[in-house]
């Protein structure tokens, strides 16, 4: 609840428990209660285990009932919040005339909901359901309604006028609701109000001044999906009791008013995420309560003004991506309460204030993507809070402060291109929190030291570390091994020497190792071979020795290996052939000797690779190898083995087919009262008509999830019927699998394939949706319709696809991580309206084991987010990652791998021919499309650089990214520092009123 609901409560318990004091007694009217909440519940589909008190044989228990509280005999109070229940709420709830409170909030309802006539109601919250409709109520019903709550539901009207009638409201929540139109000037006469939210809606039309007249307000919430014309009131100027003030996220344009200089109760101002422009108002300086400033992601100009000085008790300061200039001032080293530093892509010059962290309470650092000089600050980590560093992008010299190898509350410093110099502070890279640590593109030497704390294996955090292409010398050290959490480890451009230590065999979770461009010398340790999940090894370009140690075929997931230009002799060994996940491989330019694998990956791989080895052989390398042989007749006994393993193999292909058509016979026979079918609409079909479909006449896709089938029900309906592989020989009894199912087949949206049902025996189970007539987007984009697919269809798919990823992510209960977004998840109805298809299959599929790959993996190749590598985790910004690969399919017309060179993915192949920058879309773009608008192509690359961000905090959430998608055409200074700001970042429906963008985006 926001903190006045925090205020009213404690307010109402207290109040029902005085009042449940009194003795209740049976009366008609309690009866009449007793039918309405009986009602309620037979509305329910899913009845919470807490309901089952709500006896509908016993009405003289209602007021034991869970939930419940009375009065005098009635019913004051009915309190179902958050019980995770879903259906419909019935008319007969009006008939409780004497609640209090109404709160049947965090659940899954859906339809219209009517309150009237409860004229003793004073609080009602509806909040995170699904109730539709518009809102239309008698209002005068409730006269003496405090709160309303209807926060993130699917409202779809003009935001209503009778609310006007509430005399005594003092809490308006509409936000995160499909509210359209303008909003009503009118709403400016409801004098009570302390708290009002109108955020994300799809409102338009100008902010009227006259909400500047609710001089009560507390807190007000504007923004978030809403698109306005206009500025922002100078009215509101007026609101001197204003403590929260968001106008995030909605378009705004024109200066910020210097009358919001008179609000000096405001504790927190967002503007961030708009388009306005001008300087930054000095009388922003009056806010000497304000705790909290936001105006990040517009096109702010100017200096910060010296009045500034006099935020004293600031904790968050966020102005990125502007156009500021000019120094970073020093009174803000002088904050004594600051937390949050953000001031990331500006033009700021000048050197970082000296005293910067000396007397403050520094967490969060970012001054990256300026043109600031000087050294590192000595202070920044003077009130060991510091958790955040991040400088890089700058031109800073001079070492890095000894006192940040003490700096123990550091997880994430990225410091990389700069000029610094010196050597890395002794034990920094020991930190015990430390996370992600990047130095690279700088002047740094020295050796890297051994940890000074033999007892700290396992106790560090590092994940990350890049330190290539600066002049670091000396031994590797030993103590790597220290880093039990370490998956990418970079070193390459270096003049690191001697062996590459045994102990790099700990390092257990790694998956990218370069040691490339140094002076490694003897031989590949065979302790390698324990880098299981290693999937990219570079030791290219060393002076490395003696053979490729077998062990490295250990590494089955190994899809990039490169050994080129090291000593390195002997033979490639063959056990490297049986390495399926190998497509680069690079051993050229050494002296290696002997007959090349002809199996597996080295029938696929270039020449070149092999290059500079004149003592290798094969076929492959046209160089056959000398070894003699009688070929010039096949014996007899030759010849007899021959027939033999012929008649071998029909024998064996006929059991296999008569074994085929058994189980396929079975599968068909098998009795339907052995199926339970569970259905989530309502369907005029049986299980057995699902049945007759699952035959291999009808398969129409097979992939990780399993098998799918197309069938046409008796009625005329097509339905898809999926195939589930790896739960062969579940029990039907397994709740947990069929909660989650049960939780699919509820989601209701338009851009989401509905699960019709559920089928399951002890053997098979199967999932029936509805069919998508045109296929899946990957197939209409790289099969023979791609070029059929124009641009306009393409824009439209990517919206419509983010709008159906935002709801699972945001907006259903619970929320679901699809956890495989990939075009061939993205399917097309009869008019390529687009549908996200398998959400929430991949857990499933990696919790029952449905194949070595399914199970190791997470994602499909080529769309997985690059720290799903290192953590082995997915969360929804991994599902944000691969919508932008999506995005760059749709874009390039090409698939995520295979186009672009061994070893290269679309978005390495992106990075290298754009340099990132918007302008160079034109270079990637499908070429199959002849009439492309290129201010449309460059937001839409826009979007998918966003989405595909190395860093999983820098990327949009899927909310975001639709308003993103919806707002062009904007222009943003993302890519080019002249451009105008825009809103980039936007955000529907709030979780929370302080929900922030996070730092450190990479350009």
């Amino acid at each position: 609840m926001k903190i006045f609901q925090e205020n009213m409560v404690p307010f109402i318990v207290l109040t029902l428990a005085l009042l449940s004091l009194a003795q209740t007694s049976i009366s008609s009217s309690l009866i009449s209660d007793f039918h309405a909440l009986i009602a309620l519940k037979q509305g329910f589909k899913y009845s919470n285990p807490a309901l089952n008190t709500w006896d509908p044989s016993n009405p003289t228990s209602v007021c034991s009932w869970s939930g419940i509280k009375c009065f005098h005999g009635r019913v004051i109070s009915l309190n179902i919040s958050n019980m995770a229940l879903y259906g419909s709420v019935s008319p007969e709830i009006s008939t409780l005339d004497e609640l209090i409170e109404l709160s049947i909030d965090g659940n899954n309802f859906t339809g219209d909901i009517k309150v009237d006539n409860m004229s003793s109601l004073r609080f009602l919250n509806i909040s995170n359901n699904q109730f539709g409709g518009n809102l239309d109520w008698n209002y005068s019903s409730l006269e003496n309604l405090q709160v309303f709550d209807a926060y993130n539901n699917n409202f779809s009207a003009f935001l209503p006028l009778d609310v006007l009638s509430l005399k005594n409201l003092k809490y308006l929540e509409l936000g995160g609701n499909y509210f359209y139109g303008k909003i009503p000037r009118k709403y400016g006469e409801l004098f009570g109000l302390e708290y009002l939210s109108l955020a994300g809606n799809d409102l338009q039309g100008e902010i009227p001044n006259e909400l500047g007249n609710l001089t009560n307000l507390k807190q007000l919430y504007l923004g978030y999906f809403n698109v306005y014309e206009g500025g922002i009131p100078s009215a509101f100027g007026n609101l001197r009791n204003l403590v929260h003030l968001d106008l995030s996220s909605c378009e705004l344009d024109g200066f910020i008013p210097p009358e919001l200089g008179n609000l000096k109760s405001l504790d927190t101002l967002f503007l961030h995420i708009n388009r306005l422009s001008g300087p930054i108002p000095k009388e922003l300086g009056n806010l000497t309560s304000l705790l909290n400033l936001d105006l990040s992601l517009n096109g702010l100009t100017g200096e910060i003004p010296f009045e500034l000085i006099n935020l004293g008790k600031i904790k968050l300061l966020n102005l990125f991506m502007n156009q500021l200039h000019g120094p970073i001032p020093s009174f803000v080293a002088d904050y004594p309460e600051i937390e949050t530093l953000a001031l990331w892509m500006n033009n700021f010059t000048g050197v970082i204030p000296r005293n910067l962290g000396k007397n403050q309470r520094l967490q969060v650092v970012d001054l990256s993507s300026n043109k600031l000089t000087g050294t590192i600050p000595d202070y920044l980590c003077a009130s060991t809070q510091l958790r955040i560093l991040i400088l890089r992008k700058n031109f800073l010299f001079g070492p890095i402060p000894e006192d940040l190898g003490a700096c123990s509350s550091l997880v994430r410093v990225r410091l990389g291109q700069n000029y610094l110099n010196g050597s890395i502070p002794s034990g920094f890279i020991y930190l015990p929190e430390l996370n992600f640590l990047e130095l690279q593109n700088n002047m740094l030497s020295g050796s890297l030291s051994e940890s000074s704390n033999p007892s700290s294996k396992n106790q560090t955090k590092l994940g990350q570390m890049n330190l290539s292409n600066n002049q670091l010398s000396g031994p590797l050290p030993f103590s790597l091994s220290n880093f039990s959490s370490l998956q990418i480890l970079l070193l390459s451009g270096n003049e690191f020497s001697g062996p590459v230590p045994p102990s790099i065999g700990e390092l257990h979770q790694i998956v990218k190792l370069d040691l490339s461009g140094n002076s490694l010398t003897r031989e590949i340790p065979h302790e390698i071979g324990k880098c299981i999940h290693l999937n990219y090894l570079d030791l290219s370009h060393n002076n490395l020795s003696g053979s490729i140690p077998h062990e490295i075929s250990n590494i089955r997931i190994l899809n990039y290996l490169n050994l080129s230009r090291n000593h390195l002799n002997e033979s490639i060994p063959q056990s490297m052939a049986s390495m399926k996940s190998l497509t680069t491989a690079d051993f050229s330019f050494n002296d290696l000797s002997g007959k090349l694998p002809e199996t597996g990956q080295f029938l696929v791989l270039n020449v070149s690779s092999f290059t500079g080895n004149p003592r290798l052989c094969g076929p492959v390398l046209n160089n056959p190898c000398n070894i003699t042989t009688d070929t010039k007749r096949p014996t007899k006994s030759h010849n007899s083995f021959k027939l033999i393993f012929a008649l071998g193999l029909l024998i064996c292909s006929l059991v296999f087919a008569t074994s085929a058509i058994v189980k396929a016979k079975s599968f068909k026979k098998t009795s339907s009262s052995s199926w339970k079918m569970t259905t989530f609409q309502n369907l005029d079909f049986s299980v057995s008509d699902v049945l007759e479909c699952v035959k291999d006449g009808n398969v129409i896709g097979r992939g990780g999830a399993g098998v799918v089938y197309h069938g046409k029900m008796p009625n005329g309906v097509e339905i898809a019927v999926k195939k589930l592989v790896g739960y062969n020989g579940i029990q039907v009894h397994d709740h947990g699998f069929k909660a989650e199912i049960r939780t699919l087949g509820n989601i209701r949206h338009r851009y989401i394939v509905k699960l019709l049902a559920f089928c399951s025996n002890k053997d098979t189970n199967l999932l029936v949706y509805e069919y998508m007539r045109n296929g899946s987007l990957g197939e209409a984009l790289h099969g023979k319709k791609g070029g059929f697919l124009g641009w306009n269809m393409r824009y439209k798919i990517a919206l419509e696809a983010a709008k159906g990823l935002c709801y699972l992510h945001h907006d259903c209960s619970p929320l679901i991580v699809h956890r495989d977004v990939k075009s061939n998840n993205i399917l097309l109805n009869s008019s390529f309206e687009a549908h996200v298809a398998d959400f929430g299959l991949a857990k499933f599929l990696v919790d029952g084991g449905a194949s070595q790959c399914m199970s190791a993996i997470a994602g499909s190749y080529g769309y997985i987010a690059p720290e799903y590598a290192y953590t082995l985790r997915v969360n929804e910004k991994s599902d944000v990652y691969s919508f932008g690969v999506v995005l760059l399919e749709l874009i390039t017309g090409r698939r995520p791998v295979g186009e672009f060179g061994e070893g290269v993915d679309i978005v390495q192949w992106i990075n290298c021919s754009t340099n990132c920058r918007r302008e160079d879309v034109t270079k990637i773009i499908d070429p199959r499309l002849t009439v492309v608008p290129k201010d449309e192509a460059m937001h839409l690359f826009f979007v998918a650089m966003l989405c595909i961000q190395e860093n999983s905090v820098e990327r949009p959430t899927m909310r975001e990214v639709v308003q993103m998608l919806l707002e062009f055409p904007r222009r943003s200074p993302e890519f080019s520092s002249s451009s105008s700001s825009s809103s980039t970042y936007l955000q529907k429906k709030k979780k929370s009123p302080g929900e922030k963008i996070q730092q450190d985006l990479l350009v």
